[in-house]
């Protein structure tokens, strides 16, 4: 005796089968890796700094600069473009996922047609027709193609959120890198004032000593030309100064002309932090974070594509009424329903499925070598910022000696050219000289400070990769109350 199948142990056969996934399991791909950086050997910070993740930028007690950075998050286009992308990106997932569902809908219809013949169902040569049920179709994921699709799709959710981890570290490293050009270009104004002030002495002595016939007219000239000099200089320095005000501007979401920044002092103080190991580094850094997360959807893709291989099965079944009269549509003797599977299996289609799983196994490839070119360009840029903060400790060092020793050189010139025992060319040299190795102190000390803001944004800026992680879709509620929404 041959018994009917129940449905019900149709769909959990269904299920069972279900079980399986066509396609490779992920693993992180190897990186390269090294015990220890090689610009950190030899050298370590004498005070270690501490990084905040949500507030990095406080190692250096600016309060200007933190006022500024908070607002990047609120303002900055980029940021805001790339959190909208985060959430094309989630939305998306969460479409992949419904597709592991069944599908209902409901429907209604009333139509009215007409013929030669009058019939039964006929009133003045039409008849009218109406319709309602519901309908269901589900996608069985016998092979687990709809769960390669939401794994590659959350896998790319969870890129996106580390790119906007990464464009927002990026926005804020480089306001404050302007911000410490704009403090050394002031620094540098004010060196020249001072100088301008020196030169207008200069000149009048020249001036008075060529009343009392004891120099030439060729001192006043040299005199005045060094003032003109510097006071070309000096509108260069504002020149740099406006250009990087306005960078900032733009940075915190604000047209140029609504900012004026009051004028502050260069930071004398450059925090450093410890740099770590480099294996440390692929949980910092967002960019590598978004580069694993892009070989993870690569890697779920294949399945996808592999898939193709095997037969769909699609459930479907409707209950419907009908009858030509609207009045008691919904009633026994107007049903009727129907169910059962479809099956489907694609005999040929010219090698396209053949090269749709060449293509996956193509791209999952280019994502781990991407992945691992971002690796090595996260470490070249820590040795980078290592290396010039080591360099320039010292030669910073060096130059406010040279600054020290050119102070007295000038002033002990100066002094003999009142005396009449040396010419004016010697005054302008020694003038040059100190004023050319202030200058150059100061835009050492902006870049130790800019160097340090990009080592801290080379480390990840205290950013963690454990925010990605989630229980649903792989984007925890942690990051998810950082992105601001659009």
């Amino acid at each position: 005796m041959i018994r009917r199948t129940s449905p019900l142990l149709a769909l959990a056969l269904c299920a069972g089968l279900a079980g399986c996934a066509i396609g490779p399991n992920y693993h992180t791909p190897a990186a390269p890796s090294a015990a220890r950086f090689k610009a950190e050997r030899g050298w370590q910070p004498a005070v270690p700094a501490r990084i905040v993740p949500a507030a990095w930028w406080s190692v250096y007690h600016d309060p200007v600069l933190a006022r500024l950075e908070r607002q990047v998050e609120v303002s900055n286009q980029n940021l805001k473009a790339a959190v909208a992308a985060y959430y094309v990106a989630h939305e998306a997932a969460a479409v992949t996922r419904g597709t592991l569902f069944p599908s209902i809908n409901l429907s209604g219809t009333q139509t009215r047609s007409g013929g030669g013949a009058a019939t039964q169902f006929t009133f003045g040569g039409a008849r009218t027709a109406n319709q309602a049920g519901a309908g269901l179709a589900w996608d069985v994921d016998l092979w687990g193609k709809l769960r390669r699709e939401l794994q590659s799709a959350n896998a790319t959710a969870q890129a996106s959120a580390a790119q906007v981890a990464a464009a927002r570290l990026s926005a804020q490293t480089t306001l404050a890198q302007d911000y410490f050009q704009l403090r050394a270009a002031e620094q540098q104004l004010r060196l020249l004032k001072t100088l301008v002030a020196d030169d207008r002495a200069s000149l009048r002595i020249a001036e008075n000593r060529v009343k009392a016939g004891v120099t030439t007219l060729a001192d006043v000239y040299a005199a005045r030309t060094q003032l003109e000099s510097t006071q070309a200089q000096e509108d260069t320095a504002l020149l740099n100064r406006a250009t990087l005000e306005h960078a900032i501007a733009v940075l915190i979401g604000r047209a140029p002309a609504e900012l004026s920044l009051a004028q502050g002092h260069l930071a004398a103080r450059v925090p450093v932090v410890p740099a770590g190991v480099p294996s440390q580094l692929l949980l910092r850094r967002p960019d590598i974070a978004a580069a694993e997360r892009s070989v993870a959807s690569a890697n779920a893709s294949i399945g996808v594509a592999e898939a193709a291989w095997f037969p769909s099965l699609t459930l479907t079944g409707s209950y419907d009424f009908d009858s030509s009269a609207l009045a008691g549509l919904i009633s026994a003797s107007n049903a009727v329903w129907s169910y059962g599977p479809q099956l489907a299996f694609n005999l040929f289609n010219g090698g396209a499925t053949l090269a749709q799983t060449r293509e996956a196994r193509a791209t999952f490839d280019e994502a781990v070598a991407n992945y691992r070119q971002t690796v090595l360009g996260a470490f070249q840029q820590v040795e980078n910022d290592l290396a010039s903060l080591h360099f320039l400790q010292d030669e910073y060092a060096e130059e406010r000696q040279a600054v020290a020793d050119a102070k007295r050189s000038e002033a002990l010139t100066l002094n003999q050219y009142k005396a009449g025992v040396a010419d004016y060319a010697s005054v302008l040299t020694a003038q040059t000289a100190r004023l050319n190795a202030e200058i150059t102190a100061v835009n050492l000390q902006s870049q130790r400070l800019v160097a340090s803001a990009g080592l801290i944004d080379a480390l990840g800026g205290g950013w963690r990769s454990g925010s990605l992680r989630g229980p649903n879709d792989g984007v925890s509620e942690s990051l998810r109350s950082t992105v601001t929404s659009p």
